[in-house]
Protein backbone atom coordinates (compact mmCIF):
# COMPACT_ATOMS: atom_id res chain seq x y z
CA UNK A 1 0.00 0.00 0.00
CA UNK A 2 1.04 3.30 -0.97
CA UNK A 3 0.48 7.04 0.67
CA UNK A 4 0.84 10.21 -1.04
CA UNK A 5 -0.52 13.09 1.23
CA UNK A 6 -0.50 16.24 -0.48
CA UNK A 7 -2.26 19.40 1.61
CA UNK A 8 -5.68 18.06 2.89
CA UNK A 9 -5.52 14.99 0.32
CA UNK A 10 -4.81 11.55 0.81
CA UNK A 11 -4.28 9.29 -1.80
CA UNK A 12 -3.63 5.51 -1.49
CA UNK A 13 -2.62 2.68 -3.76
CA UNK A 14 -3.73 -1.01 -3.32
CA UNK A 15 -1.55 -3.83 -4.65
CA UNK A 16 -3.48 -6.67 -6.39
CA UNK A 17 -2.73 -9.04 -3.69
CA UNK A 18 -3.63 -5.98 -0.73
CA UNK A 19 -7.04 -6.18 -2.23
CA UNK A 20 -7.70 -9.73 -2.05
CA UNK A 21 -6.41 -9.62 1.55
CA UNK A 22 -8.50 -6.39 1.91
CA UNK A 23 -11.90 -8.46 0.75
CA UNK A 24 -11.06 -11.71 3.31
CA UNK A 25 -11.33 -9.03 6.26
CA UNK A 26 -7.13 -8.07 6.67
CA UNK A 27 -6.47 -4.84 8.24
CA UNK A 28 -3.75 -3.37 5.63
CA UNK A 29 -1.77 -1.46 7.52
CA UNK A 30 1.80 0.31 7.10
CA UNK A 31 4.46 2.08 9.67
CA UNK A 32 7.18 4.28 8.38
CA UNK A 33 10.31 5.51 11.31
CA UNK A 34 11.66 8.98 11.44
CA UNK A 35 13.83 8.43 13.90
CA UNK A 36 15.94 5.98 15.94
CA UNK A 37 13.21 6.40 18.55
CA UNK A 38 10.33 4.06 18.84
CA UNK A 39 7.58 6.94 19.11
CA UNK A 40 8.90 9.10 16.05
CA UNK A 41 6.76 7.06 13.46
CA UNK A 42 3.54 7.63 11.59
CA UNK A 43 0.77 4.45 10.68
CA UNK A 44 -1.77 4.37 8.17
CA UNK A 45 -3.96 1.71 8.09
CA UNK A 46 -7.07 0.82 5.83
CA UNK A 47 -9.76 -1.68 6.66
CA UNK A 48 -13.56 -2.60 5.66
CA UNK A 49 -15.89 -2.19 8.20
CA UNK A 50 -19.85 -3.37 8.02
CA UNK A 51 -20.95 -0.81 10.90
CA UNK A 52 -20.04 2.36 8.84
CA UNK A 53 -22.23 3.43 6.30
CA UNK A 54 -19.68 5.93 4.92
CA UNK A 55 -15.75 5.83 4.23
CA UNK A 56 -14.33 7.59 7.61
CA UNK A 57 -10.84 8.21 8.93
CA UNK A 58 -9.80 8.29 12.62
CA UNK A 59 -6.68 9.68 13.82
CA UNK A 60 -4.84 8.91 17.01
CA UNK A 61 -1.56 9.07 18.31
CA UNK A 62 0.23 8.66 14.91
CA UNK A 63 -2.38 6.75 13.26
CA UNK A 64 -4.29 7.50 10.82
CA UNK A 65 -7.34 4.64 10.15
CA UNK A 66 -9.55 4.60 7.15
CA UNK A 67 -12.90 2.59 7.30
CA UNK A 68 -14.80 2.18 4.22
CA UNK A 69 -17.89 0.50 4.22
CA UNK A 70 -17.35 -3.58 3.59
CA UNK A 71 -19.86 -3.59 0.79
CA UNK A 72 -18.01 -0.57 -1.26
CA UNK A 73 -14.77 -2.23 -0.59
CA UNK A 74 -16.11 -5.10 -1.96
CA UNK A 75 -17.82 -3.88 -5.11
CA UNK A 76 -14.42 -1.75 -5.99
CA UNK A 77 -12.56 -4.96 -4.95
CA UNK A 78 -14.42 -7.20 -7.53
CA UNK A 79 -15.33 -5.07 -10.32
CA UNK A 80 -13.60 -2.64 -12.61
CA UNK A 81 -13.98 0.46 -10.70
CA UNK A 82 -10.63 2.41 -10.06
CA UNK A 83 -11.20 3.86 -6.92
CA UNK A 84 -13.01 5.05 -3.97
CA UNK A 85 -13.00 8.76 -3.90
CA UNK A 86 -14.43 10.87 -0.64
CA UNK A 87 -14.91 14.65 -0.20
CA UNK A 88 -14.19 14.27 3.96
CA UNK A 89 -16.23 17.21 5.74
CA UNK A 90 -13.37 18.49 8.51
CA UNK A 91 -16.44 20.68 9.84
CA UNK A 92 -14.94 24.59 10.15
CA UNK A 93 -11.34 23.20 8.76
CA UNK A 94 -12.49 22.60 5.66
CA UNK A 95 -12.34 18.83 4.14
CA UNK A 96 -9.80 16.07 3.33
CA UNK A 97 -10.04 14.84 -0.33
CA UNK A 98 -9.46 10.98 -0.25
CA UNK A 99 -9.05 8.71 -2.88
CA UNK A 100 -7.83 5.33 -2.51
CA UNK A 101 -7.17 3.45 -6.09
CA UNK A 102 -5.93 0.09 -7.01
CA UNK A 103 -2.43 0.43 -8.32
CA UNK A 104 -1.84 -0.20 -11.42
CA UNK A 105 1.68 -0.85 -13.52
CA UNK A 106 3.31 2.18 -14.86
CA UNK A 107 3.91 2.39 -18.22
CA UNK A 108 7.55 3.19 -18.09
CA UNK A 109 9.04 0.33 -15.27
CA UNK A 110 10.34 -2.98 -15.84
CA UNK A 111 8.47 -5.96 -14.91
CA UNK A 112 10.26 -6.41 -11.45
CA UNK A 113 8.75 -2.58 -11.06
CA UNK A 114 5.12 -3.65 -11.98
CA UNK A 115 5.22 -6.71 -9.52
CA UNK A 116 1.63 -7.25 -7.67
CA UNK A 117 -0.14 -4.10 -9.25
CA UNK A 118 -3.27 -4.18 -11.85
CA UNK A 119 -3.14 -4.37 -15.17
CA UNK A 120 -2.92 -0.85 -16.57
CA UNK A 121 -6.11 -0.05 -18.97
CA UNK A 122 -3.28 1.98 -20.88
CA UNK A 123 -1.00 -0.67 -21.66
CA UNK A 124 0.41 -0.79 -25.02
CA UNK A 125 0.52 3.83 -25.12
CA UNK A 126 3.32 5.37 -25.19
CA UNK A 127 4.42 7.64 -21.74
CA UNK A 128 3.38 11.10 -21.82
CA UNK A 129 6.82 13.17 -22.60
CA UNK A 130 6.49 14.78 -19.41
CA UNK A 131 7.48 11.52 -17.32
CA UNK A 132 10.34 10.58 -19.37
CA UNK A 133 12.59 12.79 -16.93
CA UNK A 134 11.22 11.44 -14.18
CA UNK A 135 13.05 7.81 -15.12
CA UNK A 136 14.85 6.43 -12.47
CA UNK A 137 13.18 7.94 -9.96
CA UNK A 138 12.75 5.76 -6.94
CA UNK A 139 9.20 7.46 -5.77
CA UNK A 140 6.35 5.03 -5.31
CA UNK A 141 3.78 7.61 -5.81
CA UNK A 142 5.01 9.52 -9.28
CA UNK A 143 1.92 9.69 -11.66
CA UNK A 144 1.84 7.23 -14.21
Amino acid sequence: MKLRINGNSMRLRIARSEVARLLSGDCLEETIHFAPDAAAMFTYALRQEPSVNTTTVQYTQNRVSILIPADQANQWGVSNQVGIAEDISLGNLGSLALLIEKDFACLDRSDEDNHDTFLNPNAGTACPESIEPLRGVSFGDVEH
